[in-house]
């Protein structure tokens, strides 16, 4: 049986390992069996990270539409019911940054959906 030296690739396979968990804590960034153990953990976390992000963002954005159309004296249900019902396809990240940096073309918006509704 012939012998395999792998000391080039078995090497580079543990920098590769130790560059990902450069900044980590203790011996999880220097400790080839530590490194790999946090970086399972830390992989697992930013995936539910980045589905998290967006359930967060989604919200956010409600609040602050929700907090808008109530100053302009609708609900924020009835305004995106509105909104539906009238055919106005702007997303909630739109209508919520539109509500905080633009407050006056929000009003209008908020207007157009009233002037319709007959509520």
């Amino acid at each position: 049986m012939t012998r395999v030296k792998r000391g080039k690739i078995a090497t580079k396979k543990r920098h590769k390992i130790l560059k990902y968990t450069k900044g980590f804590r203790w011996g999880r960034k220097s400790k080839e069996r530590a490194a790999k153990e946090a970086l399972l953990h830390a992989w697992t976390h930013a995936f539910r990270g980045r589905k998290e992000k967006k359930r967060d963002f989604r919200q956010l954005w409600n609040v602050k539409i929700n907090a808008a159309s109530r100053a302009n004296g609708i609900k924020y249900s009835w305004f995106i019911a509105a909104l539906k019902k009238h055919n106005i396809k702007l997303d909630r990240k739109i209508l919520a940054d539109l509500a905080q940096n633009e407050p006056k073309v929000f009003q209008k918006i908020v207007e157009q959906v009233k002037v319709k509704t007959p509520a």
